[in-house]
């Protein structure tokens, strides 16, 4: 079996996400989906998450191509992929890798998977419309 792991806030949670999550699904045959902590998200992308974190796992479990949702680490951001051990991670065409990160993730095969209409799909254009 072929594990695949992907990354994100998903907050809001829309079209562009969902591509995303059938893409990664496409690469193996279990799909976890890692939902950032709220105060992840308050470090990374500098404020606050708009759905907190329980909310956005719930509603990430929902979709049918995921195999698995987890919440990050709140310490470390690698740990979830030494618990998961997946065979390749998916990133998103646009998603900055955590500076702590980028050692850990040479032992893994990284693919980068496509947008999917990101002059409409994508949080920040979406969040600007509201």
């Amino acid at each position: 079996m072929k594990k695949i792991i992907v990354f994100g806030s998903f907050d809001p949670l829309h079209k562009g996400h969902i591509d995303f999550f059938k893409q990664a699904k496409k690469l193996g045959d279990y799909l976890v989906v890692v939902v950032a902590r709220d105060e992840s998200i308050k470090k990374i992308k500098n404020h606050k998450p708009r759905a907190k974190e329980q909310d956005r796992l719930k509603v990430v479990e929902k979709i049918s191509v995921v195999d698995r949702a987890i919440l990050g680490d709140r310490e470390d951001y690698g740990r979830v992929l030494d618990q998961q051990k997946p065979d390749i991670i998916a990133v998103g065409y646009d998603q900055k890798i955590p500076a702590g990160l980028k050692d850990k993730l040479r032992e893994y095969k990284i693919v980068t998977l496509k947008p999917f209409k990101p002059e409409v799909f994508k949080s920040s254009k979406i969040i600007a419309k509201e």
